[in-house]
């Protein structure tokens, strides 16, 4: 209980903040003009449009859980509230969950915004396809995953260095796949276990990346879509356990 209504507070706080809507608002008039940006360019209109669409839900989904997120923790601390939270029997494990359900909260009002813009599009041009739902999962699924890197980064740092983290973390989550590449043109050894070692270990955001199969009309099995999802919930639950453990250590009495 104490858990739902940290996070109803902190989906209550992040709603009125000003970037949110402004994130929305760009969001929906890049895929409101899909269509048009389509003609600018060469290319089938379909695929340009579903491209757009699914890229700006991301990309703009990402901005929020980064911009937003970061934020969090470090305003109880700033603002001081956050030593009145601990001086109550509210465990800090509870703090740090409530903050991140909020934050979830938010971004599933947001991307449920985005995708009924986005659908409305392709309905009134008669290109719904069951691919779409499937991508637009998994890129909720990245966003939790974001988020809870946001919260983990925001425990302990300034919202600065945790966007700069954050977005990192994101880049280097779609990169890692260079790092197999990396590894077989290296000659020496401790190079090559390097590369797989920090390939192994780092998560790999290319797993809940199907974009570009839907754009191009590719079937995307269920069992994909399945797997992706169990992929990236549990290095949800990995960060946000160590988020917990990072907090647990702080003084702020």
């Amino acid at each position: 209980m104490r858990t739902l209504a940290i996070a109803t507070n902190t989906f209550r706080e992040a709603i009125r903040d000003r970037i949110l809507y402004l994130l929305l608002a760009f969001a929906i008039l890049m895929i409101a003009s899909s269509s048009i940006l389509s003609l600018l360019t060469v290319g089938a209109e379909e695929k340009i449009v579903k491209d757009i669409g699914l890229a700006a839900i991301s990309l703009f989904g990402v901005a929020t859980a980064i911009f937003v997120g970061v934020g969090l923790v470090f305003k109880e601390i700033e603002k001081r509230t956050v030593y009145t939270l601990v001086s109550k029997p509210i465990r800090r494990s509870q703090f740090i969950l409530g903050k991140y359900l909020g934050l979830v909260m938010v971004l599933a009002v947001n991307v449920a915004v985005m995708t009924g813009v986005f659908y409305l599009l392709l309905y009134f041009k008669g290109w719904m396809d069951p691919a779409i739902t499937r991508a637009i999962l998994l890129i909720f699924v990245e966003l939790l995953l974001v988020t809870a890197v946001a919260i983990l980064f925001s425990s302990f740092s300034t919202p600065i260095l945790s966007s700069l983290f954050t977005v990192t973390f994101y880049i280097i989550g779609h990169l890692t796949w260079g790092l197999l590449l990396l590894a077989e043109k290296m000659e020496g050894g401790a190079g090559r276990a390097t590369c797989r070692f920090l390939y192994k270990v780092l998560p790999n955001l290319e797993v809940l990346n199907v974009k570009g199969m839907v754009v191009h009309g590719l079937e995307v099995p269920l069992e994909q879509v399945f797997f992706a999802t169990v992929y990236g919930i549990s290095c949800t639950v990995i960060v946000l356990g160590v988020a917990v453990l990072v907090f647990r250590k702080r003084d702020f009495l």
